[in-house]
């Protein structure tokens, strides 16, 4: 791991948009739905998943000290200088998700490369109807296949990652990202095969992430994690228990990466493909850790029989 950094500060916020841009420190904003404000200053995005509640807070990521942000071709970014956010939408055209998400890689690393910032340490994706098509044709496999012939760059040094299927219909990828000027420590779950070793069942290419990514400020950024104990899926058709898996999981690397448990300065996501288990996995996660504030989503898991996913921040 690279030399120490300051801590980010990761937080969920009810402040209007241009409370928040009125903050020089305020590195991304991020609302969700379509009760989130469309705007177009590079620190915001609009993601496609529609919350639970009637209206979402925003989720806020905040430096120590002021942000510069700009655009550079079709990549938005806000970096601190020793933190960068940047996001990158692509449109599907004739060569579909994969194409996308090739694209959206390869301008990606071009950039990073470029920038002072330069490891990346955490991806998000979000697409629709991911798990759309069979078999090797499945929506996500191609974008795992588009993914890792964009980011070759990496050799295998994954960042940490998460891939959810909106359901909107709109066909656009959204990638967006956190990295820093040296890098973190991936960390990888004993409870589960690492995912770039996924066997040949799963899709031509493995998911290219990291299970974990402890960053220069020891910060465990957790991937999106569901209920798969080795490689396979657990509890089918059973939220309630895909849930505690996902939580014995999460719990694996936290003790793995030796940080502190969740506390009220975690920040989780909880993503629920089936409307009428939000509220029931809500209730279910506030009793696990009453501490920590979390949104829950609407999105699809990127294998079909998982019926929710975590990712959460800590520190």
């Amino acid at each position: 791991m690279g030399a120490s950094l300051p801590p980010l500060r990761f937080s969920y916020s009810s402040q209007t948009l241009e409370s928040l841009y009125a903050d020089p420190t305020v590195l991304a904003v991020f609302g969700f739905g379509e009760v989130a404000p469309a705007d177009d200053d590079p620190r915001y995005l609009r993601v496609g998943l529609e919350p639970a509640a009637s209206v979402a807070a925003f989720e806020v990521w905040r430096s120590d000290k002021p942000v510069q942000h700009g655009r550079s071709g079709a990549i938005r970014y806000a970096t601190d200088g020793d933190y960068l956010y940047g996001a990158i939408e692509v449109e599907e055209g004739a060569g579909g998700i994969a194409a996308a998400a090739e694209e959206a890689y390869r301008r990606l690393c071009a950039f990073q490369a470029a920038h002072p910032c330069a490891s990346v340490l955490r991806v998000w994706n979000y697409m629709d109807a991911i798990n759309e098509g069979a078999g090797d044709a499945e929506r996500y496999r191609r974008f795992c296949v588009g993914r890792a012939q964009g980011m070759q760059a990496f050799r295998g040094d994954y960042p940490a990652g998460t891939a959810i299927g909106r359901q909107d219909s709109v066909r656009i990828l959204q990638v967006y990202w956190l990295a820093a000027r040296t890098s973190g420590r991936p960390i990888e779950n004993p409870r589960q095969l690492s995912a770039y070793r996924y066997p040949r069942q799963y899709g031509p290419t493995p998911p290219a992430f990291a299970r974990a990514m402890l960053t220069p400020a020891r910060q465990l950024l957790i991937s999106g994690t569901a209920a798969v104990v080795g490689h396979a899926s657990q509890h089918i058709g059973d939220p309630a228990a895909q849930l505690d898996e996902t939580l014995h999981n999460i719990d694996a690397l936290i003790a793995t990466a030796g940080v502190a448990a969740p506390d009220a300065e975690t920040l989780l996501k909880l993503y629920v493909r089936n409307e009428a288990d939000q509220a029931n996995m809500a209730a279910l996660l506030r009793g696990r850790l009453p501490d920590c504030p979390f949104l829950v989503l609407a999105g699809d898991v990127c294998r079909a029989e998982l019926l929710l996913e975590v990712d959460c921040t800590l520190g």
